[in-house]
């Protein structure tokens, strides 16, 4: 009777030696294993100190990245929290803040607050549970914010227990900044479309209430106003393609098309595009659209926009986190923007 061959038992993989293997083998308590191997400034003479180690290279110990951190309160962790995960502006930013950190031995932890404070706040509050080292708002506040005051005392909190907070933008707490003037990139963007000719210019802003919004919106204004041209074409929008779209669509309805459209940042000036030219129009013969601040989605579309330098924003941050040069007396950093003309743009015939 013939039988199968046996089969070799599967491999199993070798377990990590545990702390208490450690202080066994070194003949020491596991606290004095703990404060060696976890870097503790606990006093612990040399010859017990040399043991716990021999012990843990003769075993294979590797301590755990979490129980290191609840030792010496450096968790390699930057957290991000972004207004909306799927919006290229913050994925720049995010992988300006990872390539940095991950230089440095840093794991970036990326919180999605959909631009609600209270979100903002619990998320807060549990990177400080993970002991994260930095945490970097890389969005926006709201002006007169009812949970303001709220996320402003997390924020305290946060830094009481020695977390770094930063902001990529205008916040009502205090905290370091690195950000970009953004009143002044709507003006030159403005700016350049009345240069080429366009005087009913089109504006889709961004949430109401938003500080980026506001000043945005002002810069059009400003750069409007400069011209002795009339400001009154401005379509609610959120940031969004959707919101984009549906301003391009009202636009389609109206008894006539404005010369130009900005979009108070990329996503919404690509949906509008797309609406306009979904409704027969051309662009930019017929329409120029222009965004800010020069997503991929932007130099994919060829669309006029505004460069803002997200992944050095992003960059900056994880570098100042990892360098712990973000005390609330740190001078706020400004970046500068520059106008980058594509095809989606050109002058008035």
């Amino acid at each position: 009777m013939s039988s199968e061959p046996s089969q070799p038992p599967p491999r199993r993989a070798p377990q990590r030696a545990s702390l208490a293997a450690v202080s066994r083998h070194a003949g020491v308590s596991i606290a004095t294993a703990s404060r060696v191997l976890n870097g503790s400034s606990h006093p612990v003479a040399d010859a017990t100190r040399a043991k716990v180690l021999a012990a843990a290279e003769e075993l294979g110990y590797s301590p755990s990245a979490l129980a290191r951190a609840l030792v010496t309160r450096r968790s390699r962790i930057i957290g991000v929290i972004v207004g909306d995960i799927v919006d290229p502006y913050f994925a720049e930013i995010t992988r300006g803040i990872e390539d940095e950190g991950a230089k440095a031995g840093y794991m970036t932890i990326v919180c999605n607050a959909d631009r609600r404070t209270e979100l903002e706040r619990d998320q807060l509050s549990l990177l400080a549970d993970y002991q994260a080292e930095g945490v970097v708002f890389a969005g926006s506040g709201y002006a007169g914010d009812e949970r303001g005051d709220e996320l402003a005392e997390g924020v305290a909190r946060a830094r009481e227990r020695g977390i770094k907070v930063l902001s990529l933008a205008m916040r009502d707490f205090e905290c370091p900044r690195v950000l970009v003037d953004n009143r002044a990139v709507a003006f030159d963007i403005t700016d350049y479309l009345i240069s080429l000719g366009h005087r009913r210019i089109a504006f889709i802003r961004g949430p109401e209430g938003l500080h980026t919004s506001a000043l945005r919106l002002e810069g059009f204004r400003e750069a409007m106003a400069r011209a002795e041209l009339h400001a009154d074409l401005v379509q609610e929008g959120d940031f969004t393609y959707d919101g984009g779209h549906a301003a391009g669509r009202r636009m389609l309805t109206a008894a006539e098309l404005p010369d130009a459209v900005i979009g108070a940042n990329d996503e919404a000036a690509i949906g509008a595009l797309a609406a306009l030219r979904q409704g027969g129009v051309a662009v930019p013969e017929a329409i120029s659209v222009a965004g800010m601040t020069d997503t991929r989605l932007a130099r994919f579309s060829d669309m006029t926009t505004v460069n803002v330098p997200l992944y050095r924003f992003g960059a900056l941050a994880a570098r100042r986190i990892i360098d712990g040069e973000s005390e609330p007396g740190a001078a706020e950093t400004v970046l500068p923007h520059r106008l980058v003309p594509r095809a989606t743009t050109r002058r008035r015939q």
